[in-house]
């Protein structure tokens, strides 16, 4: 099986398209076509169900997705290994994160990275689905590595280390009834509107847990994907918001401390468990964690 069969396989399960998979790899389709023919004989199985309208993964193209990406990583690990040895750390490194990530300065560590490893090339992704999707792609081989807010444990496939960690704290406009309040309790704000972020981002699962444990309905007419957007619509008498203390004290806004247990926010490092770190990921990690 060689290594650039599955290259081909792997960017046309991404592109779902031979045409499209094709102008990526910068390969005539005909060539695609002929590598992804050859592998699904080797295999004795089609990875593809295609006809003139779609291209779809069969359920053995969805098992050997995952094993493919695992084989080209390690690949490229041992590649890199070996160019390290020669000309000090090179390659390619793909970290997510969230769109707001506290304390944790994600800039002032890309570039103390950049200047100690120049020769890495480093991307750096958003998910539009929050933490949870950064954790499902660091699990699939799409990212390297990931900054990311999940509460509890970690999912299966995933290595978290934490980072940082504070309380989330409600934001009020000034002149909103709880405004003037030191502390409020979940029920007190049963019968509010919410501003958050969408379902997977990790402070709203934080809040949306602990309303439903203490088996409360919360209504979030409006969500966000960033702080200050939230505390433009708290702001403007839209509704209230969970965020973290330290996003919370650079808005101007009333803050309002929660009585009874804190909801914490706790960034943590995402790394895979079902494969090894290249050489450049280990490298991060170790400017992240000294």
């Amino acid at each position: 099986m060689e290594l650039r069969h599955l290259q081909f396989f792997i960017a046309v399960a991404e592109e779902l398209s031979f045409t499209r998979a094709s102008r990526r790899l910068h390969v005539v389709q005909s060539g695609v076509s002929s590598a992804i023919q050859g592998l699904e004989r080797e295999l004795g199985a089609p990875l593809f169900d295609r006809d003139r309208h779609r291209v779809a993964l069969t359920d053995a193209g969805l098992a050997l997705l995952p094993e493919a990406r695992a084989t080209l990583a390690a690949a490229q690990a041992a590649q890199d290994a070996v160019a390290q040895a020669r000309a000090g750390l090179r390659g390619t490194l793909t970290v997510g994160t969230m769109l707001s990530i506290g304390t944790v300065d994600v800039a002032g560590l890309l570039g103390r990275f950049h200047a100690t490893h120049p020769r890495v090339s480093v991307h750096l992704r958003h998910a539009p689905a929050g933490s949870a999707g950064l954790a499902a792609q660091v699990i699939a081989g799409e990212l390297d590595l990931a900054l990311v807010a999940l509460p509890g444990l970690a999912p299966a496939g995933l290595r978290l280390q934490p980072l940082s960690e504070e309380p989330l704290v409600l934001l009020a406009a000034p002149g909103h009834p709880l405004a003037g309040r030191h502390g409020v309790t979940l029920d007190q704000l049963a019968g509010e509107d919410f501003v958050d972020f969408p379902p997977g981002w990790g402070n709203r699962t934080v809040a949306d847990r602990a309303f439903a444990a203490a088996g409360l309905d919360r209504r979030v007419p409006f969500e966000v994907i960033e702080f200050s957007s939230a505390a433009g619509l708290v702001r403007n008498g839209l509704g209230v918001a969970f965020i973290p203390q330290s996003a919370a004290d650079l808005t101007g806004l009333t803050v309002i401390g929660l009585d009874g247990p804190a909801l914490l926010w706790r960034v943590s490092l995402a790394t895979p468990t079902a494969r090894r770190l290249s050489a450049a990921a280990r490298a991060f990690v170790a400017e992240l964690i000294p």
